[in-house]
């Protein structure tokens, strides 16, 4: 005979486990080579971003600046073939290996330098730092990453993996790199 004084509550409670587990922020990386870190990156796929609207191909190229600051330069091909560039610096937040806050050099970030940095969390770099997956605390972002312009299937569904066991269950959205 099944107690329902007992199983109500029990369900609840797993219920309420379920959702706020899903409310806890991603995981990084443990350990982030900043060395191996930097480099070409090429943009694969993305959550949709405002600044990033006009973008159907995006690069990223990060060196080393000093243990903690990485110098940072995107670049973006518009649908008319034009690039667009900006440049900025991150900065590893203190204690934390694998989560950046990013600033861009502009004019608006020049007079509010902490109102205009972003999150940039690596939450999986493979082995060989070949691909990287990049987010934010709040699942706002997403960026798919390999050094290589193209993945294949497999790495494809790798990466799409590790996304959707790190919560971000809005994967339909993923704009996809446009060939040259």
């Amino acid at each position: 005979m099944h107690r329902p004084a007992v199983w109500l509550p029990l369900s609840l409670s797993i219920l309420l486990y379920g959702c706020a587990s899903r409310g806890e922020p991603p995981q990084t990386v443990t350990t982030l080579d900043l060395q191996r870190y930097q480099g070409q990156w090429y943009e694969i796929a993305r959550l949709p971003l405002f600044f990033q609207r006009k973008c159907v191909a995006s690069e990223a190229r990060y060196g080393v600046l000093d243990e903690s600051r990485v110098s940072v330069h995107n670049r973006c091909r518009t649908a008319g073939g034009d690039w667009q560039e900006a440049r900025g610096e991150a900065r590893l937040v203190p204690g934390e290996p694998a989560k950046l806050k990013v600033r861009f050099d502009n004019w608006f970030s020049r007079l509010f330098p902490r109102l205009t940095e972003g999150d940039y969390w690596v939450l999986y770099v493979d082995g060989d730092y070949q691909q990287a997956l990049v987010g934010h605390p709040e699942r706002k972002y997403l960026w798919l990453l390999s050094r290589q312009p193209q993945l294949s299937d497999a790495q494809r569904e790798q990466l799409l993996g590790v996304a959707r066991e790190q919560g971000y269950d809005n994967l339909d959205e993923l704009i996809w790199r446009e060939a040259p």
